[in-house]
This record gives structure tokens, C-alpha cells and sequence, in this order.
């Protein structure tokens, strides 16, 4: 077993996990500190140190809301450390391998975690990477600078540092990303054979990865779970990156609320100062601060680069679970149902108002659609039309959770799931979820491994086949009650609208 092994900066001891086949290493340093003259910084080259560095434990959290205080289904679901440590020393890795030497060669998952790009951490017990390192991955989880500190964008930022004035918290990921091709092959993993995934503003991270001009060849695979979205009725600009110019607004609201005029005597300030009074600046405006088009790390709609072929065009998996966002035609009455699908529509729009889900009336509105799906297939079709198309595979996770609360299949109740972590969670799951998930992690080991979630599960028995979601065969794998069910899109709703986004968006 790999238990002490070689960094670009110093040597790195783990210890073994709860299977002692593994090693697992956290609070691997891949940058310096951004404190100080560090903060709204791109991640600077971490400092060598000497003899052997123990990584047994999680680095400090990025600078957030206190997790766990809440009694939303988060604090009860994962978030329930109030007194985890946190800190703007932050920029850290964890490594999960069953490499026996650094010749194994093992393919790599590279991780990013959700949370709105305001909230969330490595250390969240789903992300345990112990499940997938025992099927031959080589995990990496790797930590990022959130709200105020990650995504602030300021007119003196800009002038300072035109080369990257902003988007850290992205640059801190591709910085983790670099750090992995430099150094995992130390750790028994492929520094050729990556895989980049995350889950809801991870997803849209690795959304933003593939898109980002200077990332070709970084990686070879990616997974995006709940993290495309497209609204088919209205454009939803929440998704949309900001210009620098307004975002840069807001980070002179920012410093008009901390009291500062200028860079300087914002870099001296306390962060916790600064975390809750952006926090109160973000409740009260409904403002958060995120990926920005600088015309560097990012230069539009990541997702509209993957529409249209500029993406790092690699193999993707991609999905969403069944009851989360859900966008509706905002109408009181058939009679402005009517009058609104004309204007959505056009000449469709009678087709749209054929269809009986155009009619079903919710609270909200009427019509509802998933907005991931959309998103999902929205990308996949135009990828289908391409020249040497790349394989695209759709999921829908649609199992029952139990629990008093009767969740659904809530957005992020996947993850336990995906990492094959049940047994860290308090619902009261049954041995079927168990084997759902152990499948479901499988899939996802098969294509972090080859790019094709196809072949067999962990006890040698041939998985269900998973085909390419294309515009001539739309499959899909639902992961249901009973497993994973092959299945042919059905829904003629969905697809016309589906089709209405790529002839007419």
C-alpha cells in the first residue's frame, strides 16, 4: 500500500481508511494561502516543506455560513457539524487510493463539491471516497474559495490584476486539476486518465471547466449531476455568468457595506467581517456572487459551449434526480397560458398546447418541466449533431427515500448514492437502496475507468446496458425502486420542447 509517498513540495503521509486496503490523505496543500495579500488572488504555488508531512485530517472549510445551525433538510442531511473548522487557508485536497506502487497507473476522479458556490466543503461525510478507491479510482476531492471570496469581481481587482481579477474559486479548481496531473501518479493514479465531476454548483463547475479555453487536455471524461439547466419558456439569467462591468458593481456595493474604498484596506480586514456582511448583503438583495465572463477563465454560457462544440468535447455522463427545479409557465388562466405559449412558441404554439402536461396547473404555474432534464438533453442533442460525436449518457434518479419528512428524490439525494455512502446517513434505508447505490457506483466507476458506464458491477455480474442518449436513439438509465431500467425517452412533451430550444434558442 501507498501510505507515504512524494508531492511536488514535500513528501505526505496518510493513514489507512476504514478498509485498510485504502490510503486516504487529507489536507493535501495544492496552493499557497490566499490571506493577505493572497486574497482575490489566483492561487499562488504552494511553499515546500521539509521531512514527511502527516495529511490525516481535513483542512479548515472555505470561509461560509456556519453549516449545521439550520433545520433545513441540508443541516439534517450532512451539515451537521457546527463547529467543523473553518478558515481562508483553505486550499486543500484529499486522496483516497488502493494503489499498491506508483506504477498502477489507476484511472482518476478529480471532485468538486456543491453548494451555490456559497456554501459546502470536502469534508461532507457523502464525499467519502473510500467506496470508489475499492474499485481501482484514485479519488480527489479538492476544496474552493466560495462567495465574497471566490467570486468577487471589483473595478480596482480588474485594474490591478487584469490577468485574473476574478473567479478564484474556478482558478482554484483548475489549480487542484494541474496539481493532479503533476503529482497523482505518485498516489498510483493516471495522470492521463482523469475524469472531472460534481454535483449541482460542482456541476456547473465542471460545466465551467470544459468550456474554459485553456483547459483542452486537462481531463478525459466529466460527469455533471443536477448541474445543466435550461428554463424552455424564459431565459433564467441566474445561470447566465455576469459581465466583469456588472458584477463589478457589485463588489462596489460590497465595499461600500464593509466601509472600505479601496483593495488594500479590504485585504486587511477580518474574514469573518467580511463573510457576514456579505451574507446580510446577500439576503437582503437576493444577490449571490458567482462565475463572472471575464474573458479569461470564462468567456459566456458554459452550457451553450457545450451546445455548441467549443467545450473540452470529451465523453460527459450527466442527469438529475426526479424532483428537483422545476420551471412552469408563470399563467393565471388557460386564456394567458394561451397567450404566453404564442409568444414562447410562435408557430409551435398550438403543438406545445396539444400536449396535456401544457395544462397541468400547479401553486406556480402550469406546465411544469424539469429544468435539469431540459438542460441535460438540450446539450446531449447538440452533441449528437456533431462530427465525431462523443458519448453522452443520460440518468434520472428516481428511487424512493424514506424518511417521516417524505422527501422525493430531492435535489442532492443522489450523492449518498453515487459515492456509495449510505451507511453515514440517518434515513432509515433498506438493503434494496444498498444495492441500488452499490450499482449506481459501479456505473460510475465504469466510466471514470473507460469513459462507458457499461460492463460489469463490483461482484463480476454484467450491469443492465446504458446506451448514448443521441437525437436518433434517446435512451435513458432510470435508476428506479428496483434498480437501473433501461428506457427509451417516452415523453413527447419533453422532447418537443427539447427541440423547440435547439431549432429556435
Amino acid at each position: 500500500m501507498i501510505r507515504t509517498t512524494d508531492t511536488e513540495n514535500g513528501k505526505v503521509r496518510g493513514l489507512p481508511a476504514a478498509d485498510p486496503r485504502i490510503t486516504s490523505f487529507k489536507g493535501i496543500p495544492f496552493a499557497a494561502p490566499p490571506v493577505g495579500i493572497n486574497r482575490w488572488r489566483a492561487p499562488q504555488p504552494c511553499e515546500s516543506w521539509g521531512g514527511v508531512r502527516d495529511c490525516f485530517e481535513f483542512a479548515p472549510i472555505s470561509v461560509q455560513d456556519t453549516p449545521g445551525l439550520g433545520t433545513d433538510i441540508y443541516c439534517r442531511e450532512w451539515h451537521v457539524d457546527p463547529e467543523i473548522p473553518m478558515g481562508e487557508d483553505c486550499l486543500y485536497l484529499n486522496i483516497w487510493t488502493n494503489a499498491k506502487n506508483k506504477n498502477d497507473r489507476l484511472p482518476v476522479l478529480v471532485w468538486y463539491f456543491g453548494g451555490g458556490f456559497q456554501w459546502g466543503y470536502t469534508a461532507e461525510m457523502e464525499f467519502d471516497g473510500e467506496r470508489l478507491a475499492r474499485r481501482g479510482i484514485v479519488v480527489v476531492t479538492v476544496n474552493y474559495r466560495l462567495g465574497a471570496f471566490g467570486f468577487l469581481a471589483h473595478p480596482q481587482l480588474t485594474a490591478e490584476q487584469p490577468d485574473a481579477p476574478c473567479n478564484f474559486g474556478s482558478l482554484d479548481q483548475q489549480a487542484g486539476l494541474k496539481w493532479v496531473r503533476r503529482n497523482i501518479a505518485n498516489f498510483g493514479g493516471d495522470p492521463e486518465n482523469i475524469t472531472i465531476a460534481g454535483q449541482s454548483a460542482g456541476g456547473g463547475s465542471v460545466l465551467a471547466q470544459m468550456a474554459c479555453r485553456n483547459n483542452q487536455g486537462l481531463f478525459q471524461k466529466a460527469t455533471v449531476m443536477s448541474g445543466m439547466f435550461k428554463n424552455p419558456y424564459v431565459e433564467n439569467n441566474f445561470f447566465i455568468p455576469r459581465s466583469l462591468e456588472d458584477a463589478g458593481k457589485l463588489g462596489e456595493q460590497l465595499f461600500e457595506a464593509l466601509g472600505v474604498k479601496t483593495l488594500e484596506e479590504a485585504r486587511k480586514l477580518d474574514a469573518q467581517f467580511i463573510r457576514s456582511t456579505y451574507s446580510d448583503l446577500r439576503n437582503k438583495t437576493g444577490v449571490m456572487f458567482t462565475i463572472v465572463n471575464d474573458g479569461l477563465f470564462c468567456t459566456g454560457d458554459s452550457l451553450a459551449a457545450f451546445r455548441d462544440g467549443t467545450r473540452s468535447r470529451v465523453p460527459v455522463m450527466a442527469g438529475n434526480t426526479g424532483d428537483e427545479f422545476f420551471e412552469f409557465i408563470h399563467a393565471k388562466d388557460e386564456e394567458q397560458l394561451t397567450s404566453l405559449a404564442k409568444e414562447y412558441f410562435g408557430d409551435n404554439a398550438e403543438k406545445f398546447l396539444s400536449f396535456p402536461e401544457a395544462h397541468v396547473k400547479t401553486e406556480i404555474g402550469y406546465a411544469p418541466v424539469s429544468a435539469p432534464e431540459i438542460g441535460v438533453k438540450t446539450a446531449f442533442l447538440s452533441e449528437s449533431a456533431m462530427a465525431d460525436t462523443k458519448p453522452c449518457y443520460y440518468y434520472r434518479f428516481i428511487p424512493d427515500i424514506p424518511g417521516e419528512d417524505n422527501p422525493g428524490t430531492f435535489h442532492s439525494c443522489d450523492l449518498w448514492f453515487f459515492f456509495e455512502t449510505l451507511a453515514k446517513c440517518t434515513r432509515p434505508y433498506e438493503g434494496r437502496h444498498y444495492d441500488i447505490a452499490r450499482q449506481i457506483c459501479d456505473y460510475w466507476a465504469n466510466f471514470i475507468r473507460s469513459g462507458d458506464p457499461n460492463g460489469s458491477d463490483l461482484n463480476g455480474n454484467k450491469l443492465p446496458e446504458w446506451k448514448t442518449f443521441t437525437a436518433e436513439s434517446r435512451n435513458e438509465m432510470e435508476f428506479t425502486p428496483n434498480g437501473a431500467v433501461p428506457t427509451v425517452e417516452k415523453d413527447g412533451f419533453v422532447r418537443f420542447l427539447t427541440e423547440n430550444i435547439i431549432n429556435n434558442k
